[in-house]
């Protein structure tokens, strides 16, 4: 076999390896590496860029099917005609719809918000008659509050903290990166001005006249100037009502020759709005705190700008208010951290950097203890080099230093060091050869070097190959993954160049110094081999010599590997996405039946805070009822910043610190769980506990899609899958997006009647509204008040309570005689429209839950679920459908059959796995190519690319003996596993066939380049099983540390030996000669 070497290469190892700039390009290196420490953003979690966009439209007046018809179905239609959408969901209910939009993972979102903005405004004249133009609104992972600060205090009612708040959200508001804040709870000032309907009738008065008269009374108005000599006086005309007597004394009409005030029919209230939501602040056990609440409080949630550090912004923040006086914090207000993701993203980088501290501490440990304190010295020289030159890598890239970014460093450095691992000990076997006796150190070193060049880059680039084409996973989990595959395979392009620049200077250097003062032995003939290399040609003696040896060998190989793959099918080996990490949170989502009071939602919601406080790791737990939590990016796709309805409720629960607990955040949701449900299910409700996912957030971990041919047809089947659902073990936290009915009164208004009294139609709809509803007729002009005041016209609460005070109310007719509205409408009841839910142009209908128990995979919830939702009897439709059709992948073609789409994590598990598998498949092919390319022969490769399986007899094992799931992490350890596996092979091989080069007997080129390549390969396998041990604490990445540990370890004790029997087979049948395998 031909060899070309190319002199450019070997002219680079020698110029660097006696220059003086090879170590200031070391220094400069690691510099640059502290730079990007230093400047790289902060976050726990890589932010994926999925541009989405809530269109919000208004058709006043409107049912749910009319909205549909009218805006919704030709609305979608045309927004699916923007190039780059991947998602239109459409929520309808009566008078207006939301349509959120999202677009393919990696769209820009600038062009998509330009593409968006285009085609709703182009199409504006579609809009029916009366409805409002659409209102279109940005979502981000930018928008999600990186730092919730909750206030509370004994001494100051809801209104005074809010308004204490209120200043702090300006002071916050000015510091540099601070995007969006947002403040949550307590009381909003209002002018209030309660009407007493029976007062307002002997006055002949209504509420609309007083909302204009108070509209025109609250003015102020420039009046021109007085023209004075010397100078001219400007003037103002001011009627702004500043305070409650303001209003009171304001003059409303005449009556029986009577002056007529405000408060003559009127109550006017300076104080609190009476908006239905509450917010409360309960403390744990974990918390240090005596007085364990519950405290109304006020949260303030902030967001920061894109690209900003949220470590820094956080810390600024925090020390900004920690600064102000006591004029604008006073001292009876309290101040928790209830959320501190820039905190959270410091320790997890901090202590990711340790843990790559300490890998590369093991590492070149290993080194020492193996081949010597001098050699490790060459080799810790090489891993700082690396690391240091990726991480400014990640900083031109714009990537931020989050936790998968480090995973690819740390999941790197065992693999990294193989390069710099094989350079020195090929060094240093050189040196010790009697031949090179007498020879320059610096003509040794390069020699060595030269010698491992070729394999070494054709390894390097299979890594590389075997890594890289994971980058190109699509959907919402690729931007996620990318920085592994993407850093990763700079690591080893980096580890390459410093292996040809660094490593023959570091060892001409330490180890050229070190022989010449006589500190390395040198190697005589015959000197005793290590008790390892003696024990490999021990036992490969046999299996080269012996065929019946050797075929019990491979058959015994074959075994294990069958064995191995059994687990899987046998559920040994458990199948998920990704695994919970353990997280300093977890949030519970509550709904109660739509028509639910707010006391009553805030009973059942208080009554399951109150048993949080009871769990020793719970430290504090934010109440939110009919007013929505500050969300996180779970919270931002499934939408949960609208829940603000009275049957809506949410708990933010907060841990105590990771090391302040043993149980995983994971495990505490889990034990919660239970109670409860049973709490919510005896007040009819239903709950979800939703933990941060590890991954891309889901609308749930299961959602069952239902489409088919009527709504009504498609409700009955999500209530028979609910059933379902809720009798099967394992599944829980189970909703459905079908509402329970409402009541509504319907006050149809007679139209003959009223303009027969010349009533006009919309005074009588409006004087109702405002009321039952209230409206906020203008604004109280107070400049002390950090947010608006509002005046606000309506029915005292109490008379609220039943519809006869707005019955009751009078309106003048033509004759000026007082119409109750009762004689001019006819009363209906009824129920309130339900909600229609659209994906991608179709109608569907919601059912999600949860999977706890032994599996906590989807996967193995559907296969189980999938054999009794075969047996619900499908609802009658034209085509005889007896059976639900069910899909596990896309949307159904058509609506006229009934069909039951698998989505939720299971969507994206099987994207995952899915393009996992294909990129496995190409990295196949590429290895392949690229064995081919360099060894000229098509059979050879087949030799390299043999032990690959046999890496899965060590990681399905090592999974089921772990107890962990083998998860998307797990693929990628196995497929970089894979790569490792082939590098080896590759030197292993092209050893070999130098020995047979220099004439050395087939048997024994076999198990001599095995011996001799034995000892650097034993030790690059323990670097990486030393490297990635680390990662074994980290939930997330816990699979990809075990499939690498376990398959290289596997890979180690068999594909050692398989690879010199495989290529012995196949020599053999061809002949001597080192071309017997071309």
């Amino acid at each position: 076999m031909t060899r070309h070497h190319s002199d450019v290469l070997g002219g680079i190892v020698s110029y660097f390896a006696k220059s003086k700039i090879t170590p200031l390009l070391i220094a400069a290196s690691l510099v640059i590496g502290v730079f990007a420490v230093i400047n790289l953003p902060r976050e726990e979690e890589p932010q994926i860029s999925v541009p989405m966009f809530d269109i919000f439209a208004r058709y006043p007046g409107a049912d749910s099917k009319e909205v549909e018809q009218r805006i919704v179905t030709l609305g979608e239609r045309k927004l699916w005609e923007i190039p780059g959408v991947e998602y239109i969901y459409s929520t309808i209910e009566p008078e207006g719809a939301l349509i959120t939009v999202r677009f393919k993972v990696g769209e820009d979102p600038e062009k998509s918000l330009i593409k968006l903005y285009t085609k709703v405004y182009s199409n504006l004249d579609f809009l029916p008659q009366g409805a409002a133009q659409p209102f279109i609104k940005v979502r981000s992972i930018d928008d999600v509050p990186i730092l919730t600060l909750t206030f509370h205090s004994k001494g100051r009612d809801p209104v005074e903290l809010r308004r204490t708040v209120a200043n702090i959200q300006n002071i916050v508001n000015a510091i540099p990166d601070v995007s969006e804040t947002h403040i949550t709870g307590g009381r909003k000032r209002q002018f209030q001005v309660f009407f007493d309907e029976e007062k307002m009738k002997a006055r002949l008065l209504n509420p609309l006249e007083i909302a204009q008269i108070i509209r025109s009374a609250n003015v102020k108005q420039h009046a021109g100037y007085v023209e004075g000599v010397p100078a001219i006086e400007q003037v103002e005309t001011n009627s702004f009502f500043r305070t409650k007597a303001d209003l009171e004394n304001l003059v409303a009409g005449v009556s029986a020759g009577a002056v007529v005030t405000l408060k003559d029919i009127a109550k006017v209230v300076d104080g609190p709005d009476e908006e239905d939501r509450a917010t409360e602040i309960f403390f744990g056990a974990a918390s240090p705190r005596k007085d364990k609440g519950p405290f109304e409080a006020v949260t303030l949630a902030v967001s920061k700008r894109k690209g900003a550090n949220a470590a820094h912004l956080s810390e600024v923040i925090l020390r900004a208010i920690k600064e102000l006086p006591e004029t604008v914090f006073p001292k009876n207000i309290e101040m928790t951290v209830t959320r501190d993701y820039g905190e959270t993203a410091k320790e997890k980088s901090d202590e990711l950097l340790f843990h790559m501290a300490i890998a590369v501490f093991g590492v070149s440990l290993l080194i020492a203890w193996v081949l010597g304190y001098r050699e490790a010295g060459v080799i810790a020289i090489a891993i700082p080099v690396t690391l240091a030159l990726t991480l400014a890598a990640f900083y031109f890239l714009g990537f931020t230093l989050n936790r998968i970014t480090l995973f690819a460093l740390i999941f790197s450095i065992g693999i990294l060091v193989d390069d710099p691992i094989v350079d020195v000990e090929n060094i240093v076997r050189h040196l010790r050869l009697p031949g090179n006796k007498g020879k320059s150190i610096l003509d040794v070193t390069i020699e060595a070097v030269n010698e491992v060049r070729s394999p070494l880059i054709l390894a390097t680039l299979t890594v590389i190959a075997a890594i890289l084409p994971m980058a190109f996973v699509s959907g919402l989990m690729g931007p996620y993954m990318r920085p592994i595959p993407i850093g990763a395979s700079a690591a080893m392009m980096f580890s390459m160049i410093v292996a040809f620049v660094t490593t023959p200077w570091a060892a001409h250097q330490i180890l050229g110094r070190a022989f010449a003062k006589g500190k390395l032995k040198a190697h005589h003939e015959g000197e005793k081999e290590d008790f390892l290399t003696r024990l490999y040609r021990l036992y490969m003696g046999p299996l080269i010599r012996n065929a019946a040896v050797r075929h019990v060998f491979l058959w015994a190989l074959g075994g294990l590997l069958v064995a191995a793959m059994a687990l899987v099918p046998l559920k040994l080996v458990r199948m998920k996405m990704l695994p919970f990490d353990n997280k300093n949170e977890f949030q519970v989502i509550l709904n109660m039946p739509d028509e639910t009071a707010i006391e009553t939602t805030k009973q059942v919601i208080t009554e399951v805070a109150e048993y949080l406080t009871t769990i020793p790791e719970v430290k504090d737990i934010q109440l939110y009822a009919g007013c929505a939590a500050p969300y996180n990016f779970n919270g931002l796709v499934r939408h949960y910043f609208l829940r603000s309805r009275t049957h809506q409720a949410d708990l933010q629960v907060n841990l105590a610190a990771k090391s302040d607990r043993k149980r995983q955040s994971h495990d505490i949701a889990k034990a919660v769980r239970p109670k409860i449900h049973e709490i919510v299910s005896g007040h009819g409700g239903h709950v979800q506990i939703a933990e941060i996912p590890p991954g891309p957030p889901v609308l749930s971990t299961l959602v069952l899609e239902i489409y088919g041919p009527t709504l009504e047809g498609q409700n009955e089947i999500a209530r028979e899958i609910e059933k379902l659902l809720a009798s099967s073990e394992g599944v829980t936290d189970i909703d459905t997006y079908v509402q329970t009915p409402e009541k509504l009164a319907r006050l149809r208004i007679n139209t003959e009647k009223a303009s027969l009294n010349g009533i006009p139609v919309a005074q009588i709809s409006e004087s109702v509204a405002m009321a039952l509803g209230g409206k906020a007729v203008d604004l109280a002009h107070l400049s002390e008040e950090y947010e608006p005041v509002e005046i606000l016209l309506r029915l005292p609460k109490e008379k609220r309570a039943t519809l006869e005070s707005a019955l009751n109310m009078t309106l003048l007719s033509r004759y000026g005689n007082p119409i109750p509205v009762r004689e001019l409408v006819d009363l209906e009841m009824d129920t309130k429209d339900l909600a229609i839910y659209h994906k991608n142009l179709m109608r569907v209908s919601y059912v999600i839950a949860d999977v706890a128990g032994k599996f906590e995979s989807p996967a193995y919830a559907i296969l189980k679920l999938k054999k009794e939702i075969a047996k619900i009897p499908a609802p009658k439709n034209h085509e005889s459908q007896t059976k639900i059709d069910q899909l596990f992948n896309g949307q159904p073609a058509s609506a006229d059959r009934w069909t039951l789409k698998w989505d939720g994590e299971w969507q994206i598990t099987y994207e995952v796995f899915r393009d996992l598998g294909i990129a496995f498949a190409f990295v196949l092919l590429l290895i392949y190519a690229l064995v081919v390319g360099w060894f000229q022969s098509f059979k050879t490769p087949w030799i390299i690319m043999l032990p690959i399986p046999l890496t899965l007899i060590g990681i399905l094992p090592a999974h089921w003996m772990f107890g962990v799931f083998f998860t998307a992490t797990s693929m990628i350890g196995m497929i970089a596993g894979a790569g490792i596996v082939v590098r080896n092979s590759i030197i292993l091989v092209d050893f070999i066939e130098l020995q047979r080069e220099a004439g050395m007997p087939l048997e024994e080129a076999v198990i001599d380049a095995g011996a001799k390549r034995f000892r650097p390969m034993l030790l690059t396998a323990a670097a990486v099983v030393v490297g990635a041990a680390v990662i074994l604490f980290d939930p997330i990445f816990q699979g990809l540390a075990v499939a690498l540990m376990a398959g290289e370890i596997a890979s180690t004790i068999l594909s050692r030996t398989a690879v010199p029997v495989f290529y012995y087979m196949m020599a053999k049948k061809k002949g001597p000669g080192p071309e017997a395998v071309s």
